[in-house]
């Protein structure tokens, strides 16, 4: 039986997993919940899984779900911050563990928990994106079994051989094609696009996401830094990684072989799909998803990306090919730019202006440790608010 701790479970990744988990009582027990601020969703999820941990963000947080458990009669401990969080990622206590608290918030325990050696199910992509060569040096070091819970990588995942080792070439494979929605704004007039509201803009057309990654999928900057998770994932240079414009998102990603062989995953856009193939690799488990109708469906599109409309994508190839620190900088100023325009202080046509602003005033650093890529995240950050204060 694994037992897992669910990093972010209360965003719509964590709720996906527990409805998978809840599926399969005699296969997986929950052993730690942990949410930031949403402390009643938290308190009812304990209510039900009875974790022995849960982890918030706060002290006054800590007080309040105390309250509300012993109210309820669960015995679940409480504890919060960051280092609670590693703790629950490491311990020998879990055998896997699900990394979803969005942003470079989830980073260290992230990496606590590919240094412990534990399964981990990567839906947090910054993890990557901001300190790939770390992440996967951890990963090899421990041992850890690192599975792809993002819809399009985890089709990579399942369309690459048994056994791929990161080396593109040395399987025969030309290209990784990952798909993308194109978000709400798709066919909009590019025009028009500086007056979208935070509203528009988290009302994907496919996919039930949290606000900050469905801004991130308006931009396409969700894209972006899906391309540099493909790059440390699979072993693929810039070149060797296209995006493909798809809007029914059935096909979640394709692989392109030397022989001419397109091999592609496809699926109603549900996250229980990967979330369970993950969990119970390499086997197949009931998740809850009814199988693709293709006649129903009856057509399947594609285009390729306009960079006119979609900047953020061509920022984060230019991040991924400056290497180093670069790809750091560009999330960090993308999260503190989505932030100010989901708070309305930033119009939505200049998150790309902002990110490249502040990817143009920090130099690009190797990265040689968490500590030196934390300081570059914050680095970057304070810049981002004070071009957006100016």
């Amino acid at each position: 039986m694994q037992s897992i701790t669910i990093l972010g479970a209360t965003g719509s990744i964590g709720v996906s997993t527990l409805d998978v988990v809840a599926r399969h009582p005699e296969r997986y027990r929950v052993f730690a919940l942990t949410a930031h601020a949403k402390v009643h969703e938290l308190a009812a999820q304990c209510e039900k899984f009875h974790p022995e941990v849960a982890v918030v963000g706060s002290a006054d947080a800590a007080q309040q779900l105390s309250s509300l458990l012993r109210d309820a009669g669960v015995s679940t401990e409480v504890t919060y911050g960051e280092a609670s969080l590693c703790e629950v990622a490491s311990t020998s206590a879990c055998t896997t563990v699900m990394a979803a608290i969005v942003g470079a918030a989830g980073l260290a325990p992230t990496i606590a928990a590919a240094r412990a050696g534990k399964k981990v199910l990567l839906a947090n992509k910054e993890a990557l994106v901001i300190s790939g060569q770390l992440f996967m040096d951890a990963i090899a070091a421990s041992g850890s079994t690192l599975l792809p819970i993002d819809s399009e990588h985890n089709a990579i995942f399942q369309c690459l051989p048994l056994g791929y080792q990161r080396q593109p070439v040395h399987h025969g494979i030309r290209k990784i094609l990952l798909t993308a929605s194109g978000g709400p704004f798709l066919d909009r007039d590019v025009a028009t696009l500086e007056h979208v509201t935070p509203e528009q803009a988290v009302a994907h057309p496919n996919w039930s996401m949290g606000r900050k990654i469905s801004v991130d999928s308006a931009t396409m900057m969700n894209k972006g830094l899906e391309v540099i998770e493909a790059h440390w994932l699979f072993g693929a240079m810039p070149d060797q990684i296209e995006v493909v414009i798809h809007p029914q998102s059935v096909i979640h990603s394709m692989v392109s072989y030397a022989d001419g062989s397109v091999l592609a995953q496809l699926g109603n856009p549900d996250m229980r799909t990967p979330i369970a193939h993950a969990l119970a690799y390499p086997e197949r488990i009931e998740s809850g998803v009814n199988s693709v109708d293709l006649a129903q469906i009856a057509q399947l599109n594609f285009r390729k990306p306009d960079y006119e409309r979609f900047p953020c994508l061509q920022l984060a190839f230019d991040a991924l090919r400056a290497g180093g620190s670069a790809a750091a900088v560009l999330n960090a100023a993308n999260e503190i730019a989505v932030e100010a325009f989901l708070d309305r202080r930033l119009g939505f046509r200049k998150i790309p202006g902002l990110i490249e602003s502040v990817m143009n005033s920090i130099p690009v650093e190797p990265v040689v440790d968490l500590e030196g890529v934390l300081a570059l995240d914050h680095a970057a950050r304070a810049k981002a608010r004070e071009m957006i204060q100016a």
